[in-house]
């Protein structure tokens, strides 16, 4: 069974923050309010897809899809 990360989800789509697959980059996301257990939710992308808007602890992210890859939902 493959992983997902909050780069898979669809716009709308709603996942709880499982883990991160990298650990410097994981650091940054936690202070930004990532943390485990945590309902994430695709709020929109731009028009190339990237970056993309998570809504996370009740604020909006903005985010690089490559940064939205190391973190692993369930």
């Amino acid at each position: 069974m493959s992983k997902r990360s909050v780069a898979d989800l669809k716009i709308g789509e709603k996942a709880i923050i499982k883990a991160f697959s990298d650990k410097w980059l994981s650091l940054k996301l936690l202070e930004m309010g990532c943390l485990p257990g945590t309902e994430v939710c695709l709020h929109c992308k731009a028009p190339l897809g990237d970056p993309i808007c998570i809504n996370v602890a009740g604020y909006c992210l903005s985010m690089r899809k490559s940064e939205a890859a190391v973190i692993i939902v369930e």
